[in-house]
């Protein structure tokens, strides 16, 4: 008996899941649109139409309908901490998405008063004062008001960080506590600390004051990880690839990601970075790790990609645009070393490289190596940021094989850019266009989680309309990308670098089964409505990680969020502006709208409609 269209067959060969009557963006060019897909052992075996994957149908096979909604390739952050930030993740309060200050100071109050004493509250990224109606930070004294007791820290990007009372007393800062080297620690008339901390430029005071709040220990760490994880398959994420970055110590702190991926938990594919910790001491760091490890080492859940983002602290610009650009001191001799240790053992690297000059400065070491032939075509390699590099820069970039990876910093930072630097320079901050007219490898992701969102799909949206989330317009329609390109930013390119685009980023035969329904379709929404969508079947590796809506129970248990009072159980995390019940609602009525498939689906709600058919479920098991 048919079954949603589809008559089962008994084969050898039968699928483990098939999803049909969707609107499928495949990514690949030899056949851009689809209906259907069938997946075995983790891979994509056919992609068509429902008639052609009705073969593949077996007793056991999960079948789910799509409802004629948009299809795409998972999601690929080509920069993401996601290892850091998954160690964190259900300690954080996340205002990623509130709408008002007053929100936020809402949630704070309730979670100061569930928090155990010993704890801190913590919002940590995401966010900026611009995204507020009410345009401004909080205050200490009503972090005061709201949390007399608690420690609570409020980091704002990598520009400042609010203290109450109680988190100055737990962090240890005294009217005698000496300014860190390039930070500031406000004080009063009286030389006592205010509760205001500021990156001047260096955001070194803002994580070393993090890190003194308590950490998770044993399972609540792969728990919390799990959930991160978890949160990030919400947005049809399906795989990241990890920058590193400060106070991510390898091996320890990579160890939970490790066991995970033993165990089969990981439902995103992760390609990490190593990056040296102490000033000073990091060319004995590249060595060991060269000696313990190599690149690709893993599998295609968990790989080793490389080293960066920083090689060496001294070669590193600070993207503070709050303070006036950072004057780097004489790193080339270290940082040409370490480059050329690297080269010599066939590493790749990315760089931290935020401004022009920077930029110019590392291209002239990379050219010196590279008349020496340690440049092989072999090595990836890439700069990250890039806000002010110059068209000479990346012509020069192209001359050597190297790759661009550009992220939404000034979706929340954008009107401080604007202030420091003027329109003109705004305009072309990252220069997109440019890069991609030269050919070069551009791949796209949030920088997240102590700047920006980890919401791809705010990412997606600066990408195509220039606009901050203070709904400001920085970049014109010359430095824009039309949708298709930006989602192959997020997908085909991120996989050119870590070497899988044979294999990722793209929906067709022989390909990874990483997949995303969405909520609404990406190509069609007005413009606006880009950053409010949102998965609801995602499947990575042909495991369906996330569900929600009419799919929602058939995706992979998680263990309970733990500990009790974690941010995280009470509120979620990316705080959508509109209730899941609403956006529900309205993705299953653009769906139906979109297509005269479904005009029958109504009726078999719970009943047959004449046809032989059984009543209507999105997934089912023949």
């Amino acid at each position: 008996m048919p079954v949603g269209g589809l008559t089962p067959q008994a084969t050898d060969d039968a699928a483990e899941l098939v999803v049909r009557n969707a609107n499928i963006h495949t990514g690949d060019p030899r056949r851009p649109h689809a209906e259907a897909l069938a997946v075995r052992d983790g891979v994509i075996t056919v992609v068509g139409d429902d008639q052609d994957v009705a073969p593949h149908v077996g007793p056991a096979t999960k079948v789910v309908d799509a409802l004629g909604r948009r299809m795409i390739p998972g999601l690929n952050d080509a920069h993401l901490h996601v290892i850091r930030g998954g160690l964190n993740y259900v300690l954080e309060l996340r205002w990623d998405g509130v709408r008002s200050l007053r929100q936020g100071l809402a949630m704070l109050r309730e979670q100061a008063a569930r928090t155990p004493k010993g704890q801190w509250v913590r919002v940590v990224g995401g966010w900026s004062a611009e995204q507020f109606a009410e345009r401004r930070l909080p205050t200490v004294a009503e972090l005061n008001a709201a949390a007399p007791d608690t420690p609570v820290f409020v980091l704002h990007l990598y520009q400042s960080a609010v203290l109450n009372r109680a988190a100055v007393q737990a962090a240890g800062f005294t009217r005698d506590t000496p300014d860190p080297r390039g930070g500031q620690i406000v004080r009063g008339r009286d030389g006592e600390p205010t509760g205001m901390l500021l990156a001047a430029p260096s955001a070194l005071i803002l994580y070393s004051t993090l890190a003194a709040a308590p950490v998770l220990e044993g399972e609540d760490k792969k728990v919390s990880t799990r959930h991160f994880l978890r949160e990030l398959n919400r947005f049809g994420l399906t795989s990241a690839i990890d920058a590193a970055g400060g106070f991510q110590n390898f091996p320890e702190n990579y160890s939970t990601v490790v066991e995970l991926a033993q165990a089969g938990e990981l439902s995103l594919r992760i390609a990490y970075h190593l990056f040296p910790q102490t000033a000073g001491q990091e060319l004995a760091d590249l060595a060991r790790w060269i000696e313990m490890a190599s690149p690709e080492d893993g599998d295609a859940w968990l790989r080793l990609n490389g080293a960066g983002e920083n090689l060496t602290w001294a070669a590193a610009d600070f993207e503070n645009f709050a303070q006036p650009r950072p004057h780097l001191g004489d790193y080339e001799p270290e940082f040409e070393k370490a480059v050329r240790l690297l080269m010599e053992h066939g590493w790749g690297f990315r760089l931290h490289a935020t401004y022009d000059e920077t930029i110019r400065r590392d291209l002239a070491v990379f050219e010196k190596l590279a008349a020496e032939g340690l440049f092989p075509a072999g090595n990836r390699w890439l700069f990250d940021h890039a806000e002010t590099a110059s068209p000479e820069s990346l012509d020069r970039v192209a001359a050597l094989g190297g790759a661009m990876s550009v992220q939404n910093r000034l979706s929340f930072q954008g009107e401080a850019f604007l202030r420091r630097y003027g329109p003109g320079r705004a305009a072309d901050a990252p220069p997109i266009r440019e890069m991609l007219d030269r050919g070069l490898t551009v791949a796209a992701g949030t920088d997240a989680t102590r700047v920006s969102t980890y919401n791809p799909w705010v990412a997606l949206h600066w990408l195509v309309s220039g606009r901050t989330a203070g709904d400001l317009t920085l970049r014109p329609p010359g430095n824009r990308v039309d949708r298709q390109t930006a989602l192959r930013m997020f997908t085909v390119a991120g996989a050119e670098l870590t070497g899988e685009e044979q294999v990722k980023g793209v929906l067709r035969p022989g390909c990874y089964a990483d997949l995303a329904v969405l909520s609404h379709d990406y190509f069609n929404v007005p413009e606006p409505e880009i950053a409010h969508i949102e998965s609801l079947l995602t499947v990575t590796g042909g495991r369906i990680v996330y569900a929600a809506g009419e799919y929602a129970g058939i995706d992979e248990e998680l263990p309970p969020v733990t500990p009790e009072w974690s941010p995280v159980k009470h509120f979620g995390g990316y705080q959508a502006s509109r209730p899941a019940g609403v956006r529900q609602a309205e993705a299953l009525g653009e769906a139906v709208a979109e297509s005269e498939l479904h005009r029958s689906w109504r009726a078999r709600r719970g009943q047959l409609d004449g046809t032989g058919d059984v009543p209507f479920d999105p997934c089912f098991v023949l």
